[in-house]
């Protein structure tokens, strides 16, 4: 029976995993030891109490690096979670108009808007045609803009109205607060 070794793309080549002849060496410090044989950058390693990590298994001759590989595995987990919580998660608000709507259910409707906007929400404004209301496109144009106007404090428009089938939908963007 042969054994099948599988590597993650993630993962990196640790100690005896690495079957290169010659590697490029960094020691722990950061400094550049030079190209050594597998086998001496291995016992050097060991000699300091750490482990041989292939980092660039592309270069010619492949770049190693002496390092705690379990202390630099955890440290890089810590790296991503925290990146993770500060990653601010943006979703999109649908706001329904009409291309015969009136003042009041306008005003409303921006009101909505402005809210998730200001609560850094993308707002997609849209408007369906039923039957003949195809002919009022250009009204709707006109509505999906007057909508943007109103909340040009708050918003910017990331993508135009523009007609799709029987709807006609526009994007906004909460502005940058500096």
């Amino acid at each position: 029976m042969r054994e099948v070794c599988c590597i993650k793309k993630n993962e990196l080549l640790v100690n005896e995993d690495i079957r290169d002849k010659e590697i490029r060496l960094i020691d722990a410090d950061g400094s550049m030891l030079g190209v050594l044989a597998t086998a001496e950058a291995q016992k050097l390693a060991y000699s300091k109490n750490l482990d041989l990590v292939k980092i660039v298994p592309n270069a010619v001759p492949p770049v190693c690096k002496i390092i705690d590989y379990g202390k630099s595995v955890f440290e890089q987990s810590k790296k991503q979670k925290e990146a993770k919580k500060n990653q601010k998660v943006v979703s999109l608000k649908e706001v329904r108009l009409s291309a015969t709507i009136e003042e009041h259910d306008f005003k409303f409707k921006v009101k909505n808007a402005y809210k998730f906007l200001h609560d850094g929400d993308k707002v997609k404004a849209s408007i369906r045609f039923k039957g003949r209301e195809m002919r009022y496109t250009v009204s709707g144009q006109e509505v999906l803009l007057n909508f943007a106007e109103a909340v040009k404090e708050v918003g910017i428009v990331e993508k135009q109205p523009r007609l799709e089938g029987r709807s006609m939908t526009m994007i906004l963007n909460p502005k940058k607060v500096l």
